[in-house]
C-alpha cells in the first residue's frame, strides 16, 4: 500500500467522500473512471473518507485493490479521525479524538440500556468506540427515543430512513471533518465533500465546496440551502460521476476528468 500522502496542504484539491452511495456509487465504469482519476492525480489530489463505516470495513475494501486508499478518514460518522499509514493500518489521531472522547464521556451502556425494547430499533452488533447505531424501522420506530437521546446529553441522527445513530452532543462529519483539514492546514476552499444522504448534510453545509451527487436521499437535498458562502453543487450524475461532474462544474482541479 503506497497510494496515501500524508503532505495534503500542497495538493491542488482534496476530495472528502462519503462511501456508500457517493464514492462507491453509480455504475462500474462510473466507479472505475474516478478511482483511476483519482489514482493519476494522487500528487495533486488528496483523499478523504468521511463515512458512516468502522476503519475495519475500510481496510478491507481498499486491500482488494480496486478502490483506493484514502490518506485520512473520518469513520463511524465523524466519531473517528484517522491517518492511514503506509501499510494500510488506520490509526486514530488522539489530539483530534480528544473532544470527541469527552463529549461521548463513555454513554455507550447508558445509551442501550435506555433505548432497549424501543420499537423499530435493531442495535447493531458492532460495538463503536464513542457511538451507538440501530438499524431503523421506520414504520415501527417510536419517537420517544429521540427525547431520551436528548436527555442523556448525545445527539441523535436518522439516515436514509433505515439507520438511527446516537452520536457525541456536536460531533458529525462536518465538523470531525473541518477538525482534520485544519489541523493539516489544508485550505478549505480546495477541499470537496461530496455525500448523498441525510448524515452527510453537516459536511456539505460545513464551508468547503459540496456536492450531492445523483440519487441523493430526498430529506437531504431539502435540507441542504437554497444559496451558502461556499457552492453547493446538485449534481445529475449517480454516485461515482457525480464527484466528476461536480469537479469538473467548480473547476477544482486544472486536469481533465472524465464526465
Amino acid at each position: 500500500m503506497t497510494e496515501a500522502n500524508t503532505m495534503l496542504s500542497g495538493h491542488h484539491m482534496v476530495l472528502a467522500t462519503d462511501l456508500d452511495g457517493t464514492f462507491l456509487g453509480g455504475s462500474d465504469t462510473d466507479r472505475d473512471n474516478l478511482y483511476e482519476w483519482v489514482r493519476d492525480q494522487r500528487d495533486s489530489v488528496g483523499l478523504i473518507f468521511v463515512t458512516g463505516r468502522d476503519p475495519q470495513f475500510i481496510g478491507e475494501l481498499c486491500a482488494s485493490g480496486r478502490v483506493p486508499w484514502p490518506d485520512y478518514v473520518v469513520g463511524d460518522v465523524g466519531t473517528t479521525i484517522a491517518h492511514v499509514d503506509s501499510d494500510g493500518t488506520i490509526t486514530p489521531i488522539a489530539p483530534l479524538e480528544a473532544a470527541i472522547a469527552s463529549a461521548w464521556d463513555d454513554r455507550g451502556d447508558q445509551v442501550r440500556a435506555r433505548l432497549e425494547g424501543l420499537s423499530g430499533l435493531s442495535l447493531q452488533k458492532t460495538e463503536f468506540r464513542y457511538r451507538v447505531s440501530y438499524d431503523m424501522d421506520p414504520a415501527q420506530f417510536d419517537d420517544t427515543a429521540l427525547r431520551i437521546v436528548a436527555q442523556l446529553g448525545a445527539d441523535a441522527l436518522i439516515s436514509d430512513n433505515r439507520y438511527f445513530d446516537v452520536l457525541p452532543r456536536g460531533i458529525s462529519k462536518g465538523p470531525s471533518l473541518l477538525r482534520l483539514i485544519d489541523h493539516l492546514d489544508v485550505t478549505r476552499s480546495r477541499v470537496l465533500a461530496a455525500g448523498d444522504t441525510l448524515n452527510d448534510l453537516s459536511m456539505l453545509v460545513a464551508g468547503t465546496p459540496a456536492v450531492a451527487v445523483g440519487g441523493a436521499e430526498q430529506a437531504l437535498l431539502d435540507a441542504l440551502p437554497a444559496s451558502s458562502q461556499a457552492p453547493i453543487y446538485r449534481a445529475n450524475a449517480v454516485g461515482a460521476a457525480g464527484i466528476l461532474e461536480a469537479i469538473h462544474a467548480l473547476d477544482l482541479h486544472p486536469s481533465p476528468a472524465k464526465v
